[in-house]
């Protein structure tokens, strides 16, 4: 069954267990290190959080019992400890070897234990296509499997099998300037992509520092140098050959012109993860 959790902030239904969890404020000692067991099994497998903390507060409810008795915990952590060594002996003896396997046949399997992890998820119910999706994903990323390379993108209305995955980085559109509209959306050869943590973006002199002047003149001299610095840098990025230009901070209506006018496409705060992936994919340093 699903819950609805309300924290005074927002409200979370859900049936995943460490999604629930991780949303109670629990103060308990014994319930905080089911908590940690449960956050550690979603860190670790990605599932099998519920069945992990049912297992464990089973486990300290038969204990109790058995500590009431005047049994020192020694003895009982040596008897879970030989149950463990037993349950993993027996996990060798049924587990299912994937090493002779063909392609074919190691990708069903994959979307089969997919589709398990899915059961007691939302969207049981489209666990085949979820499924397929998952395991396409998981095989797209390096050897690492570093789960930070997946993003996954959130988009209001349509259904949930409008889904679908992109082979390559994908972040939301950026709020951009007039001029945005007239940059290339599509390059067909592989285009220099320049990552930067850098704003480009004119700066009222009121917002940005304080400066007390003698001559009105010296006035235009600050505008005039801010306006070379801010062209120095455009000049310096049109230089470097990137068709693509995407950074951390804001990109300014006069980049983004100045962009538009020189086929660059350009975009401004994009969100750190994405630019990672970017980066990764890439080779780029940002």
């Amino acid at each position: 069954m699903d819950k609805l959790i309300h924290d005074g902030r927002s409200v979370t239904i859900s049936n995943d267990g460490a999604t629930l969890i991780g949303l109670l404020d629990i103060v308990h000692p014994a319930a905080r290190t089911l908590v940690d067991i449960a956050q550690s099994q979603d860190n670790e497998v990605g599932d099998g959080t519920t069945s992990v903390v049912l297992a464990a507060g089973e486990l300290m409810r038969q204990s109790k019992s058995l500590i009431e008795e005047g049994m020192h915990s020694q003895i009982i952590i040596k008897g879970y400890r030989n149950a463990l060594k037993m349950c993993l002996d027996r996990i060798k003896e049924v587990s299912v070897k994937i090493g002779d396997k063909t392609g074919e046949e190691k990708i069903d399997l994959l979307e089969k234990c997919a589709q398990t992890s899915l059961n007691s998820k939302i969207i049981s119910k489209h666990k085949e296509f979820f499924g397929k999706m998952v395991v396409e994903a998981v095989m797209s990323i390096d050897k690492d499997l570093n789960k930070e390379d997946i993003g996954i993108k959130k988009i209001t209305g349509g259904s949930v099998t409008d889904s679908f995955i992109v082979q390559g980085v994908c972040f939301k559109k950026t709020f951009s300037y007039a001029g945005f509209e007239q940059q290339p959306k599509r390059f067909e050869d592989s285009p220099k992509i320049l990552c930067l943590n850098l704003e480009l973006e004119l700066k009222a002199e009121k917002d940005s520092a304080e400066i007390r002047l003698t001559n009105p003149d010296d006035f235009q001299k600050i505008v005039d140098a801010e306006w070379s610095i801010i062209y120095d840098k455009l000049d310096r990025i049109v230089a470097s050959g990137a068709k693509v230009v995407l950074s951390k901070l804001p990109v300014g209506d006069l980049a983004t012109q100045y962009f538009a006018d020189r086929n660059i496409f350009c975009a401004g705060r994009v969100q750190s993860d994405d630019l990672a992936r970017v980066c990764k994919a890439t080779g780029a340093v940002l």
